[in-house]
């Protein structure tokens, strides 16, 4: 049963007196993400005595708001910053204070067609966005392969979604609860490559619809390894519709609330605490950690590891998993004003309200990635833009939204994090500048025209590498998902939730587990009823 005296952890643990001057703790949580945060928020609200270790000052990990840019009220997420995967399950178990937005417009694609700027519009309803695929195309042929396809993923999201957070289906049963045998075929046994050529002919719509598959991932295509399949699947079964919305207050509000809910419940949140040992018999544990006084152990039943399986590996002692790697530019802006498009047809207000896709060709994605893979920067790198200041303007102080400021999230694909091993910072400048130089080709001005300044005279703007994110979040190589994405289903030594490890009372419960990566909870949420299906303590 849960010890409610946990008034006397922080003093122990600030001011170490040896290995036994601690108490057990039902559960101890490494790391205090969002995923560490849910295990946490459930775990407590079940009654369990429940510690999260944190190594930084502050819980959230990648799903924080700040205000990057000194003396300017705009609270950005500066990292994770969409949410889909988070289930509605997980908000309302742990009654959450938190929502989201629906963005305006799907996407829009900038495009030089016969000499002249134009682009698709994809959002603003079906007459609208019919139009703009004839208006691009030619013909309306392209749209219908479009709803044909996207309604094949609409159903296989409506049955996959829910099944995220129930103990793993093996790969016959889901491929049974499915019930569809070519969405089975497109998604789950062929590169994702091979349906794109299949159902669309345009260059552009291709490059579109590929794009879900290289979030945080590098590959092409027609990768054989399917890494590509596994990362467009869960950019397309979120909440069972596969919107991508945007967090009304921005991430950091997710992650206040989760850390809220679960102090309201009883769990103790050191932050300034890191993890560096875990010993287990696979009954009970002792965390070994340290702060700025030194270090300190504590026991649990239950050890839930918050971080990459790299992280886990090195604090118990085990054979690490093949390096992950990470591939994406990471930019927050903040601008005056949204600059004006050379494509005059559409309002910059709605172009920027949804997905911005950049050198996002089907053709150009393909080159982009030779050209990384043979270990060049990509000669036009591509990238996506979003406006998230449009759908949730609170995210600006008073007196920015009302003189018309607007953030901008840049995220730019196929920049694995060998590129920056010879120099990061010079290599992120170089990337940074033909990235934008990317956008300002669509623009009728140029982009550093509509930047603001800091309280220092300086730019509102800041690149992330995947090596910046390795050193400051802790991510292997750089890498959102920890690892290469899973398919949502069991695999040899997966277990029954996807979150077991070679250690019966250590379980992994952050991106890295089965089912894990984005900003979900699932991982959390799954760790946390592994250890509650074994019955009270």
């Amino acid at each position: 049963m849960a010890d409610p005296d946990h008034s006397v952890l922080p003093r122990i643990m600030t001011a170490p007196e040896g290995p036994r001057a601690h108490r057990t703790y039902d559960a101890v949580i490494v790391g205090g993400g969002h995923n560490g945060l849910v295990a946490a928020a459930y775990l407590a609200r079940a009654g369990r005595s429940v510690l999260v270790l944190e190594r930084l000052d502050h819980t959230g990990g990648a799903a924080v708001s700040t205000r990057p840019f000194a003396g300017v009220d705009a609270r950005l997420s500066r990292y994770s910053y969409l949410v889909s995967l988070l289930p509605k399950k997980i908000v309302r178990d742990l009654g959450l204070d938190f929502r989201v937005r629906t963005r305006t417009v799907s996407s829009y694609t900038p495009a030089e067609r016969d000499g002249r700027s134009t682009g698709l519009l994809v959002g603003g309803g079906e007459r609208r966005t019919r139009e703009a695929f004839t208006r691009l195309t030619g013909s309306d042929r392209e749209y219908r392969a479009w709803q044909a396809f996207y309604g094949m993923t609409g159903r296989v999201a409506r049955r996959v979604f829910p099944t995220l957070t129930e103990p793993l289906p093996t790969r016959d049963a889901l491929r049974r609860h499915l019930d569809d045998e070519e969405a089975w075929r497109v998604l789950f046994e062929e590169p994702i490559g091979v349906a794109v050529e299949e159902r669309f002919a345009d260059d552009l719509v291709r490059g579109v619809v590929l794009t879900d598959a290289l979030i945080g991932t590098f590959a092409d295509a027609h990768d054989p390894s399917l890494k590509q399949n596994r990362c467009f699947l869960y950019h397309v079964i979120g909440g069972g519709t596969g919107d991508w919305d945007v967090p009304v207050g921005g991430m950091g509000a997710l992650t206040d609330a989760l850390a809220g809910t679960a102090r309201a419940a009883g769990a103790v949140l050191a932050t300034g605490h890191e993890a560096l040992r875990i010993a287990t018999d696979g009954r009970t544990a002792e965390v070994t950690y340290r702060t700025a006084d030194g270090e300190g152990t504590v026991a649990a039943r239950h050890v839930l590891v918050n971080a990459s399986p790299q992280a886990l590996a090195e604090l118990t002692g085990d054979t690490p998993p093949p390096p992950a790697e990470g591939a994406q530019l990471k930019v927050n802006m903040l601008l005056k004003r949204l600059p004006r498009l050379r494509d005059s047809s559409v309002d910059p207000r709605e172009a920027f309200a949804g997905t911005f896709h950049i050198a996002e060709g089907y053709e150009q994605l393909a080159a982009a990635h030779a050209q990384a893979a043979a270990g060049d920067l990509p000669a036009a790198p591509p990238s996506e833009i979003y406006c998230h200041s449009l759908t949730d303007p609170t995210i600006l102080g008073p007196d920015l939204a009302e003189q018309g400021y607007q953030t901008l999230t840049l995220f730019g694909l196929h920049t694995p994090a060998r590129l920056f091993e010879r120099d990061n910072d010079a290599v992120r400048e170089d990337l940074l500048k033909s990235t934008l130089a990317q956008l300002d080709a669509h623009l009728a001005e140029p982009l550093a025209d509509c930047l603001a300044t800091d309280a220092d005279g300086r730019p509102c703007i800041e690149a992330r590498t995947p090596l910046d994110l390795e050193r400051d979040l802790g991510l292997p190589g750089g890498n959102i998902f920890h690892r290469e994405l899973s398919w949502p289903h069991a695999q040899d030594g997966t277990g029954r939730w996807g979150v077991e490890t070679g250690h019966a009372n250590v379980l992994l419960c952050g991106a890295g587990a089965v089912r894990g990566g984005g900003v979900s909870g699932v991982p959390g949420h799954n760790a946390a009823m592994a250890v509650l299906e074994n019955g009270p303590e």
